[in-house]
């Protein structure tokens, strides 16, 4: 990347604090190593987690210039939280501002600027307090923050609050940029989840009184949102998208070769586009029925499979042979640019969208909640690259699951050339916003030299 020239200031010293999740994380993380890299040795950035989420990062290899800081363990460990998410939101929104503000204290140089996760609305007006302007960095679809800023408009239509379980195949086209959606894809459920859901809310309207916005998106991705959202906010936005994925610091980053790890050895054995790649996130809490319906599933439709499961289930090694691998972590970029992977079974986190996207693999989605219905809706209604399981029961039956299976994998079905037709378009589409004078590259450069300089 061409670098910005600049002296150092003082508001040159940018801390950066991300929501304490590994999908918010990673996304910030790889934004700050590209701006880190960006302007040479002008920015010194101090990137702030948890002791325990220092442990879990890779720090290594990190710019001279990207520094990292912690906080005590004052929130839920990342290794139990699922078990209370609106308990371990809660905390994040009341006791991580105290330990921040003490370390600012001991910062040197002073902090500057922050660039901080649009969920920690503490850090926003903790910036204000102290008159250090504040990056707001929104690392989901800019579909998301539409639907969020005009949340409001659903109670005046008569839609919220009602029975999803009743009305959510009911569609509305009046929220700012976003085509004709199910209310069941923009609703929260109903119970614990509705306060979380509200501390949510509350952060992304305070978000507008941030210095600037940066979205995780790209502008050719989500261009009419993106356009409507520039044209009415009263701050400016930055679209880093495929940033989030420290994708351009060197050209081998994009080429997959040989890799003694043991699963990349067993992709390598495969044909090529074979391969259904499974992931269904870093903390989302699937039932053991649903797993073994997933499991049952996979091995009826006669796919190959590589499954990432992060949970202590001996059941599921049986599946690992000919057909299917089943590990508990690996490098999914990296996998998903793999030429043996012809598809992706994901719940639909951001970061994983944008990785399929920039892979150019087609998708079946399996969203849970939050912004994952926002994002298989993308996905399959509006780009086109991907298909739903259908989640009618509380428990997606394994007939549903090798039925999709089948489609999206069948290698001489026409609906499956037209999605890889169009995943294509996508990826070559993700691919030149990064080039010199591509959409995220410009707004990286802008965001650098007209706010941070």
């Amino acid at each position: 990347m061409d670098s910005i020239k600049g002296e150092r200031t003082t508001s040159s010293h940018v801390v950066a604090i991300p929501y304490p999740g590994r999908g918010h994380i990673n996304a910030m993380m790889n934004a700050c190593r590209i701006l880190a890299t960006s302007n040479g040795t002008s920015l010194l950035i101090t990137f702030v987690v948890t002791e325990e989420w220092l442990g879990l990062i890779s720090s290594t290899n990190a710019p001279p210039n990207l520094r990292f800081q912690t906080i005590p363990n004052v929130i839920p460990s990342e290794l139990v939280r699922g078990a209370d998410f609106p308990g371990f939101i809660e905390a994040v929104h009341s006791k991580m501002e105290g330990p921040f503000e003490e370390l600012l204290e001991r910062l040197e140089p002073p902090a500057g600027f922050f660039v901080a996760d649009t969920m920690l609305s503490w850090a926003l007006k903790l910036g204000n307090r102290r008159e250090i302007p504040v990056a707001s960095f929104w690392p989901m679809a800019a579909s998301m923050l539409s639907v969020a800023l005009h949340f409001d408009m659903l109670a005046s239509n008569g839609h919220f609050p009602i029975n999803t379980s009743e009305r959510g195949d009911e569609r509305i086209d009046y929220i700012p940029g976003i085509p004709s959606i199910r209310l069941g894809d923009i609703l929260p459920s109903r119970g614990k989840l509705e306060n979380a859901h509200r501390l949510i809310l509350g952060a992304v309207t305070l978000a507008t009184k941030a210095k600037c916005l940066l979205l995780a998106s790209f502008h050719e991705l989500e261009t009419q949102v993106i356009d409507i959202l520039k044209a009415n906010l009263p701050l400016p936005i930055y679209t880093l998208g495929p940033y989030i994925l420290y994708i351009n610091m060197t050209p081998e980053n994009r080429v997959i070769g040989p890799c003694d790890m043991d699963y990349f050895n067993w992709l390598d054995s495969q044909p090529m586009s074979s391969v259904l790649y499974v992931s269904l996130g870093s903390h989302v809490m699937v039932s053991g029925e649903q797993m073994d319906e997933i499991a049952i599933g996979l091995g009826a439709s006669g796919a190959r499979f590589l499954w990432v499961v992060r949970s202590d289930a001996p059941r599921l090694q049986d599946l690992s042979g000919e057909m299917g691998h089943v590990v508990p972590w690996c490098d999914q970029f990296k996998v998903l640019c793999h030429s043996s992977i012809g598809g992706f079974l994901t719940h639909c986190g951001w970061n994983s969208t944008m990785e399929s996207i920039f892979a150019g693999k087609i998708m079946l989605t399996f969203p849970f909640a939050f912004d994952q219905h926002i994002n298989s809706k993308l996905i399959v209604e509006d780009l086109k690259i991907g298909m739903k399981l259908k989640n009618e029961e509380e428990i997606i039956k394994r007939e549903e699951i090798a039925r999709n299976v089948q489609r999206l994998m069948d290698s001489k079905g026409d609906e499956r050339k037209e999605m890889r037709r169009r995943a294509r378009e996508h990826q070559e589409a993700c691919r030149r916003a990064i080039e010199k004078g591509g959409s995220s590259y410009r707004n990286l450069h802008m965001f650098v030299s007209d706010v941070l300089l």
